[in-house]
């Protein structure tokens, strides 16, 4: 118990340090000497000081944008604080209330000051700065020291920085801000461009372009680099650097009100009476909608003839209610596969084959052809089909339909062009086109797709048999969770259930699935967790890195980790990518294959895991060891030696604290 509240008490210190030294850096500050200078105990210094403290209190202010002054002139002062639009309330106003604190430290004496933050600009002045474009000459940048390796990268980077610039000129009086992405090659380009909401639309346009049209002179082809100026400001990244469901729900609402516009309009009787004509034929429009809608569903629902209980319902319910819509005749997807030709076939799973089809219409189509003396026959066949028909999700594969004659059994998929992650992660020669940014991405999708399973969609659903091989990409690389033959729904409820039959991969299968037949949302987080740390190192479960001492890859990252080195895990061809990403990715990875059941994080903590990185991540207990003994069917548990166990028990924390702590800050060389 000691040594858990120690471990803790380290980390919270840690990460405590970690965001002051953040909060008391600006990333660029100026000091104006040309606005003239004040004394200690000066009027100008004691309104200074009250407009500071008061600068964030106004509790109704959400937006992130604050103006005020103070005193009268020659002794007046003005001041804005402004934060990037995807930081929340709170943290905006301990950003500037931390800024008002250093600005005056570092320009002690001058009467216009200017700090940039990550999270938030403040500017005091002894003159109004309202709703003008601020010096437009002046700019200062900072570039990401990686180049572009894609010769699309910086016509495609041009398009979105231009989109985003008349998206945030558009803005209004509280809020001139634009974030969103666009895809290069093998990686997405994000970008954010923001303005002092103050300015006109005219205005905020042209600050904007003079930075962008910087961009190819201070920051030729590199990936990464923000354009500073004193009215606005431009990043852009290959990784996210901003909250995305914040910027996301930004965009999807309308935008606030100016305060010019929310007084009550002026007008006569006419202007009443036609106000309360519109809202009365509103609701009446209102009302019929509503009963067109309800009668809708109800027509629907007496129409309702699908099957849907359980797939895996008593053995000898055989029959398959058809969905008449999705299915194929036979021959036609017969002549699609050329006959299910050798040259047409893509593969070869557990329960039959896949192969590429084309049909009529010109698409490209996947059939999986079931064996006729597969184990899934009947029952599978049934789940698959019920299951996945009614799974809609970028990141899990659509069924188009199937195809029921006699003993053939197939199901027909959109067809995938870059075929199954474990082709391209695990050949030497594919690999090198799966940077840092396309594998984070996999691994979000697979994330996410797993989440709607587990949590969003109508029933409960636990795959069961999540590997490498049963994740396919499409034109873009996005991951799509496919194979669900061996799935089992839940009641939302449910938590955990029993099977006396195993099935799944070896490697991927949680400890409690192999040996008790115990299976539940956490067997598929388990299976998750193996799958990042095979995406972070590419290389396979059963690789083994360490020759006399036989690691396998569970093994390797945990010592690894111990030791404080868990960095070695990585594959030496994400060498340029983010070392803080990959780290969490890692340690996500071994959160999620904790032995015990209760300690592994739900989908959803992982998904937030993966797209915040402001908060610190528990640290991981030992994981159980699954060696699959060679000709054997059998699966084994094996735990460290005792010694090992010590070395990490015994108040000795060697682990870095770059390892365990999620706020880390990457510096920009300049």
């Amino acid at each position: 118990m000691t040594i858990i509240i120690s471990i803790a008490l380290l980390s919270f210190v840690s990460h405590f340090i970690i965001l002051t030294t953040a909060q008391q850096n600006f990333l660029h500050h100026l000091c104006f000497n040309s606005a003239g200078n004040y004394t200690n105990t000066s009027s100008y210094d004691t309104n200074l000081k009250t407009l500071l403290s008061n600068l964030t209190s106004d509790p109704k202010i959400d937006y992130g944008y604050y103006t005020s002054s103070e005193g009268q002139n020659p002794n007046r002062v003005n001041a804005l604080g402004l934060c990037r639009a995807d930081v929340k309330p709170d943290s905006c106003r301990s950003c500037l209330n931390n800024a008002t604190i250093l600005l005056r430290k570092l320009c002690p004496n001058q009467k216009e000051g200017y700090g940039f933050n990550d999270g938030c600009i403040l500017r005091y002045a002894n003159r109004s700065m309202s709703g003008i474009n601020q010096d437009p000459n002046y700019l200062y940048y900072m570039c990401n020291g990686n180049n572009a390796t894609d010769d699309k990268y910086n016509e495609v980077l041009d398009g979105l920085m231009r989109r985003l610039r008349s998206k945030a000129a558009a803005g209004d009086t509280r809020r001139k801000f634009a974030a969103g992405t666009a895809a290069a090659l093998f990686q997405t380009v994000y970008g954010l461009a923001q303005c002092i909401p103050d300015l006109s639309e005219q205005d905020c346009g042209d600050c904007l372009e003079k930075a962008i049209a910087s961009i190819p002179r201070v920051c030729n082809n590199k990936i990464g680099g923000r354009i500073i100026k004193l009215s606005c400001n431009v990043r852009y990244e290959n990784f996210r650097f901003y909250d995305v469901a914040v910027v996301d729900s930004l965009s999807s609402s309308p935008p606030a009100a100016s305060p010019s516009n929310t007084s009550s309009p002026q007008g006569n009787g006419n202007s009443t009476s036609r106000t309360v004509i519109i809202v009365a034929v509103s609701i009446g429009a209102f009302i019929a909608i509503l009963v067109l809608i309800c009668i809708y569903f109800m027509v629907r629902r007496s129409k309702k003839t699908i099957e849907t209980d359980q797939p895996e319902a008593k053995d000898d319910d055989d029959e398959i209610k058809p969905i008449e819509s999705l299915q194929f005749n036979f021959n036609t997807i017969r002549l699609a596969t050329d006959n299910f030709s050798i040259a047409n076939k893509l593969g070869q799973g557990g329960f039959g084959s896949v192969y590429k089809g084309k049909l009529p219409n010109g698409q490209d189509i996947a059939v999986k052809r079931l064996s006729m003396d597969s184990g899934q026959g009947d029952l599978e066949f049934k789940n698959e089909v019920l299951l996945v028909a009614k799974l809609q999700h970028r990141n899990l594969v659509r069924l188009l339909g199937f195809s029921l004659e006699k003993k053939e059994r197939l199901l027909v998929y959109e067809f995938l062009p870059n075929r199954s992650l474990d082709y391209l992660l695990f050949d030497t020669n594919e690999s090198v086109h799966l940077n840092w940014v396309m594998r984070h991405k996999i691994i979000g999708g697979i994330a996410r797709g797993l989440l709607y399973l587990h949590e969003d969609s109508r029933l409960r659903i636990i795959h069961r048999d999540l590997k490498a091989s049963n994740i396919l990409l499409d034109e873009e690389l996005n991951p799509k969770i496919s194979d669900f033959g061996m799935a089992r729904l839940f009641v939302v409820d449910q938590t955990q259930s029993n099977t006396s039959r195993i099935v799944g991969t070896y490697g991927y299968m949680a400890p409690e699935y192999a040996m008790h037949g115990q299976f539940s949302i956490k067997s598929d987080v388990f299976s998750f967790g193996i799958l990042v740390l095979e995406i972070v190192s590419g290389k396979k479960n059963n690789s083994v890195f360490d020759e006399e001492n036989a690691h396998d890859l569970l093994s390797y990252a945990w010592k690894n980790w111990r030791d404080g080195t868990a960095f070695n895990l990585a594959d030496p061809i994400l060498n340029n990518g983010s070392r803080n990403e990959i780290m969490r990715c890692i340690h996500i990875g071994l959160l999620c294959v904790q032995e015990n059941v209760a300690d592994r994080p739900t989908m959803a903590s992982v998904v937030v895991m993966l797209n915040s990185y402001s908060s610190s991540l528990p640290f991981p207990s030992k994981p159980p060891l699954l060696i699959n003994t060679r000709g054997s069917s059998e699966i084994h548990l094996r735990e460290y030696s005792s010694e090992a166990t010590r070395s990490n028990e015994g108040g000795n924390n060697s682990i870095q604290q770059s390892v365990n702590e999620a706020s880390i800050t990457e510096l920009y060389p300049r």
